[in-house]
Parts: structure tokens; C-alpha cells; sequence
């Protein structure tokens, strides 16, 4: 293709619409893949086919990619591992002897807190509040759809809101290469400019204070309600943790060294600096680090044998594969539409007609569609901050909106989309259905988009 149309919009949502309709994610995905390189290459039905193929094997060719969907394998046997030493009965009955979490409202709260809490990483805020908070929820049947959308919120947002990660590492990066004056004061002052970040942390707030559950949220507490969690009964799930003596420390302990890991490995790769660290690379280090630990503990408390011990692991990292292969397919989908020039199309869209006051309302959004579309945050912001930043200084404005309005878009439009890692992850860690955890949280997301629209029009005017 040489010319960007409407036509390079067809595969993501293609993808997207069909996953929603079906409920059959791995075809869907695939099935988008396959429409992209039709329109890529336009070799036929079958050639394609073989290049949709090989562009799904090319994922774990980037080393990146690969770093990421080998994180979620070691995830998969940490958690598992946490859960048969005894972990995670241990911390409920502290918790429960300290009389703080005693019902399902302060599950939520203490799922919120520790999303706000853990700014390390994204991927490890969601894997360390749904393991530690999804037990809580089944015992005081509250919806894990609801545990998945709170994990979901104080994810991104809050990595965006509290940049000492690799977000806002990689944000510096971008600035710094487009030549901005002080990229980190800039970073800074578009912070408090963030309102899709702030507006979603604030309703995740609202929606736990006044138990808020719109549409097919209420469909899912009500099932809950009635003792099932994705169809099984709420029982069904804590059955491994029968021989192991329930400890506290077992979940601690690890889950310090999970979370302390992710700085020091962004200060090891960013050769002392903290801000220039791989951060795929952090967080492979730090689930291993973490799993390292908890193995260890659990070989000194004589829980398990060596054997039993990896065969645990290969069982965790098992029940983390169809996750896996979502993860690998999303990229593979997010980097055909990136060569179709998806993203771009989608930003080549605003035109040099609109009002001044407008601007921010207009980035944000088609920041937002091109997240929805790509299902990655990052890809947007590498697409729309080399847009917003040159408007700015056209215009002689400061430039902290117009990045708070790319950023803000970036974080909306990965928040909605099924093909997103941060959600996918979500659903993992909340032990959901991935298109129940879609369909339930979109109509938070929308909310919080639809007031954070209104106030960059706002801005606009006030500011600009």
C-alpha cells in the first residue's frame, strides 16, 4: 500500500468487533492479522495466510517482545508457586486477625490502595494487587470482573501520574529526542494536566465508595452473588493450598523483592541511570527474582521437593499459555496495523481548520483511537507526541497540555481495547474471563473519557 486510506482502520477493528461478537479472542486476533497482510502485501488469500504466520512468529523475534511474553510464563509460575506454599491463606488470616479487611467494600479499597501503591510497573501492580486481593473478593463474593476493572485503573494511570518507572522513562526519552527544553519539567507539569489518569483513579474511588455498578458489571455481581466466578463455583479455585502451612511471610516477602527489583533493574540497564533502563528487561528480572525467592523459601520449609517444585513451575507457566499467546497475537496485530500505517492515518485526520481551543480535545481523542486501534499506549505515544510537540511550539504554547492530552489519550484508548497487554494482564491476574473483563470495564472507561473530554475543552479555553 502506498497511499493511507480508511481501508488501514480495517484489521484492528475488524479484530476487535469480531472478538467482541464471538467471544473467540484467539481467532479473531488472528483473523485481523490475516486481513492486514491481504491489504499489506495484496498477494492473495493464501499468501497472506503464510505471511500472517510468519508475522506472528516475528514477535518473539524482537527481543522485547519476547522478554514480555516470557514475563508472563514466569508470572504464571510465581503465582502458582505463591499459592501452594501456603502464601496467600497465610495473608488472608493476617488480614482477617487484623480486623481491616472484613468485607467487600475494604477488599476493594485494599485491591485501590495497593494499585495506587506499586508505580513500579504496570504489568506488576495488576499481578501483585489481583494476587493478593482475588481471594478476598471470592470470599466476600465480589465480582472479579470488579477486581480486574480496579487493578485496570491503578495500573497505567498511576504509572503515568507517579513517572519514577519506566514510563516515564520512556517518555523522557521521547521529549528528549524532539528536542524539548527541560523534557522533565515538561513531563512534570503535564502531571497534573493528566486527566484521564486522574479522572479514572478518582472513579475507580467513587465506584468502590458507592458500590457504582453500570450494565454489565451489575450482570456480573449479580452471577457472583449467586457463587459462581466465571461459571465455577467459588470454592473451586484455593484447592491446591490443602497441605501447606498457611504463612504470611511467604507472600511478603516475595512480593518485596518482586517490587524492589523493577528499580534496580531499570538502575542496572540504565548503566546508573534510572530513567534510561530497558524496561521489559526490569520487569523479566523481577518475576524471576521474585520467583527465585519464593522457590527458595519454599525448598527451606521443606513444602515441596525439587521435583514437585518445577513441575509446579511448568504448571503455572501452563495456565498462563492461552494469555501468552493473546499477548502474541496483540503484538503481531499491533505491528501489522503499525506498518499499515494505521496510526498514522488516524492523526493525519485533524486538520489545520480546527480552533485553537479545540486542539487538546482533538489530540486527546485521536491519541485515544489509535491506542483503541494498535492496543498499546506506548505505540501512541511514539506516534502523537512527534505531532503534539511541533504544534505547540507553533502555536508558542507550552507544550505540557498538548503532551498531558497525548498521554491522556494513550492511557483511554489502551484502557478500552481488548487487544491491549495491560488488560490482557488485568484478566489474567483477576482470574476473568478476558472479554468479561472487556465488556464490564468499558463503561467506566468511556465515563472517565467523556469527562476528561469535557475538561480539555476547558483547558483549551482557559489555557490556549
Amino acid at each position: 500500500m502506498t497511499e493511507l486510506t480508511w481501508i488501514t482502520l480495517l484489521p484492528p477493528f475488524f479484530a476487535i468487533g469480531l472478538a467482541l461478537l464471538t467471544r473467540q479472542v484467539y481467532l479473531a486476533l488472528f483473523a485481523g492479522i490475516w486481513l492486514g497482510y491481504y491489504l499489506l502485501n495484496q498477494s492473495g488469500v493464501l499468501p497472506s495466510l503464510a505471511e500472517a504466520l510468519d508475522g506472528v512468529l516475528a514477535v518473539l523475534a524482537n527481543p522485547g517482545d519476547a522478554r514480555v511474553v516470557m514475563f508472563t510464563l514466569v508470572i504464571g509460575a510465581f503465582i502458582i508457586t505463591l499459592e501452594r506454599s501456603g502464601a496467600v491463606t497465610g495473608f488472608v488470616r493476617f488480614l482477617e486477625r487484623s480486623h481491616w479487611v472484613t468485607n467487600g467494600k475494604r477488599a476493594q479499597w485494599m485491591a485501590w490502595l495497593v494499585g495506587v501503591l506499586i508505580f513500579i510497573e504496570s504489568n506488576i501492580t495488576v499481578l501483585v494487587s489481583g494476587t493478593v486481593s482475588r481471594p478476598l473478593f471470592d470470599r466476600f463474593r465480589v465480582a472479579r470482573e470488579k477486581l480486574a476493572y480496579i487493578i485496570d485503573s491503578t495500573s497505567a494511570p498511576v504509572c503515568m501520574l507517579i513517572p519514577l518507572n519506566a514510563w516515564g522513562a520512556f517518555n523522557l526519552g521521547l521529549l528528549e529526542g524532539l528536542d524539548v527544553s527541560d523534557p522533565l519539567t515538561v513531563l512534570l507539569s503535564s502531571i497534573p494536566l493528566n486527566l484521564y489518569a486522574i479522572t479514572a483513579v478518582a472513579m475507580t474511588a467513587f465506584t468502590i465508595a458507592r458500590n457504582y455498578n453500570p450494565g454489565p458489571m451489575a450482570a456480573a455481581q449479580a452471577r457472583t452473588d449467586g457463587g459462581e466466578v466465571d461459571g465455577i463455583e467459588l470454592s473451586v479455585h484455593i484447592d491446591k493450598e490443602k497441605t501447606a502451612k498457611p504463612r504470611a511471610v511467604n507472600m511478603i516477602v516475595p512480593i518485596l523483592v518482586l517490587i524492589l527489583a523493577m528499580p534496580a533493574g531499570l538502575w542496572i540497564t540504565g548503566n546508573g541511570e534510572i530513567f534510561a533502563g530497558s524496561g521489559s528487561t526490569s520487569v523479566l528480572w523481577a518475576s524471576l527474582a521474585g520467583l527465585t525467592v519464593v522457590s527458595v523459601m519454599v525448598l527451606a520449609q521443606r513444602i515441596m521437593n525439587l521435583d514437585e517444585l518445577s513441575h509446579t513451575w511448568m504448571e503455572g507457566a501452563g495456565r498462563m499459555l492461552p494469555l501468552a499467546v493473546i499477548l502474541v497475537l496483540a503484538l503481531a496485530l499491533g505491528s501489522v496495523a503499525k506498518t499499515l500505517g494505521t496510526g498514522d492515518y488516524v492523526a493525519g485526520m485533524v486538520g489545520d481548520a480546527i480552533p485553537l481551543w479545540l486542539l487538546p480535545l482533538v489530540i486527546f481523542l485521536v491519541s485515544g483511537l489509535i491506542a483503541f486501534s494498535v492496543g498499546s499506549s506506548w505505540g501512541t505515544f511514539s506516534i502523537m507526541l512527534p505531532i503534539a510537540i511541533p504544534v505547540a511550539s507553533a502555536l508558542g504554547a507550552e507544550p505540557a497540555l498538548f503532551v498531558a492530552a497525548v498521554l491522556s489519550g494513550g492511557i483511554f484508548g489502551d484502557h478500552s481495547s481488548p487487544i491491549s497487554d495491560t488488560t490482557i494482564v488485568s484478566s489474567l491476574a483477576s482470574g476473568t474471563e478476558h472479554i468479561d473483563h472487556v465488556r464490564t470495564q468499558l463503561p467506566y472507561a468511556l465515563r472517565a473519557g467523556a469527562i476528561s473530554a469535557a475538561g480539555f475543552v476547558l483547558l483549551g479555553v482557559v489555557l490556549l
